[in-house]
């Protein structure tokens, strides 16, 4: 059993942060929203339809743990292919190269980047269009601290304009970050609360202690 037991809602403008050590179920769990992973049992719905509908294909961004772009092509003929798929507006791809920081790197192939380079291409694919949705699948991994810091800084600009991120890490230090928080481990939700609420409950002096001292008491 992978996830176990699930039940949550997305509130509109925020960013919820999916938190927990590698193997606890973050993917499999985003791969039942996106609607690309067979649920056994239970129901899924996203902005009020079935996972996976066809209806949803472009009011939801998703960014996979590993890149998901065209090695052999270059970042901007990336974006241009997908924003042709899309159907994006015009001038798409020149907005979202620049809130990724890839305007040099625009003209480079990508299997000629650097790591976090390509997360960055991989990114900017999910911000093309206008999706209501976000479901970024741990996507500071690999990044310096400056870029992480602007990019948590752009998924407070998308949030503040009413659009709903879900962000996946096993950094408990990106939680403070986050609106609300849901803490998952062995493939159950351990807590759903803010990150003040989670210090409170805890009494903890930071946020990783807090989610070890929550493990340990056994909270539910």
């Amino acid at each position: 059993m992978a996830v176990d037991d699930v039940s949550f809602d997305l509130p509109a403008g925020r960013v919820v942060g999916l938190l927990g050590p590698s193997g606890s179920g973050k993917t499999t769990l985003i791969r039942c929203l996106v609607g690309v992973q067979i649920v056994e049992g239970g129901s899924v719905e996203v902005l009020s339809r079935p996972a996976g509908s066809q209806a949803l294909r472009n009011r939801i961004g998703y960014l996979t743990q590993a890149p998901s772009v065209y090695g052999d092509l270059t970042v901007r003929g990336n974006l241009q292919y997908f924003a042709s798929v899309l159907g994006a507006p015009a001038g798409d791809v020149d907005r979202v190269i620049d809130e990724v920081d890839l305007r040099e790197d625009e003209g480079s192939l990508v299997n000629r980047l650097s790591g976090g380079q390509r997360s960055r291409v991989s990114l900017a694919t999910a911000l093309l269009g206008t999706p209501e949705l976000l479901i970024l699948d741990e996507p500071t991994v690999g990044l310096d601290p400056i870029l992480r810091r602007d990019l948590w800084a752009l998924f407070r600009r998308l949030a503040a304009a009413g659009r709903s991120l879900l962000v996946s890490s096993h950094v408990m230090e990106e939680a403070s970050h986050c609106d609300l928080l849901l803490l998952m481990r062995e493939g159950r939700l351990v807590a759903q609360l803010t990150p003040t609420a989670l210090l409170e409950r805890t009494g903890a002096s930071d946020l990783d202690a807090a989610f070890v001292a929550l493990i340990e008491r056994g909270a539910g």
